[in-house]
């Protein structure tokens, strides 16, 4: 994976302007069926697409705004790459949200609340954090990840390899 370049960062007025629309549809949210986060992906070209948290009302962890933002820029513009664009978010990304966001290639993050301000409001994503520098034994007290050697563990990546049609990431 190599990094984006960030050659044209935005400037203060756009990521206010960004940013608050992001909170407005976290609040717009959260007043109805779903969690207090909204995201807007925008590309270079000034396209932008907007979503909410959406864990609770579709029954689907994975469901945080700024992934759900990300997959819909993905799907509109037909690529997993967003090289160029910037993710505006009404709070702190998870390490999920981030980790979807470098996956995605995004040029830049910018985020209102941070996680102390979540842990406040009830979201306290600390234990996640604390995953990702913790010890193995210190990481199952939260769930356990062990690597298991199977024989043909490296098949997928073969036929992968093989398949002359594939998309590179």
């Amino acid at each position: 994976m190599t990094p984006t370049s960030n050659a044209s960062a935005p400037d203060e007025a756009t990521i206010q302007k960004y940013l608050r629309t992001a909170i407005e549809a976290a609040a717009q949210n959260a007043s109805v069926d779903g969690g207090p986060f909204g995201a807007v992906v925008v590309t270079a070209d000034g396209q932008h697409f907007t979503a909410v948290n959406r864990v609770t009302a579709d029954h689907d962890p994975t469901a945080h705004a700024e992934v759900c933002a990300i997959r819909a820029a993905c799907k509109a513009l037909g690529t997993h790459d967003l090289s160029g664009a910037v993710l505006y978010t009404s709070c702190e990304p998870c390490p999920m949200c981030l980790s979807s966001s470098l996956w995605a290639r995004l040029d830049a993050v910018y985020f209102a609340a941070d996680r102390h301000d979540a842990a406040e409001g009830g979201f306290d994503d600390a234990v996640f954090y604390e995953f990702f520098t913790a010890t193995p034994a210190e990481r199952d007290r939260l769930v356990p990840v062990r690597h298991i050697a199977v024989d043909n563990r490296k098949a997928p990546f073969e036929a992968w390899a093989a398949n002359p049609v594939r998309a590179e990431y």
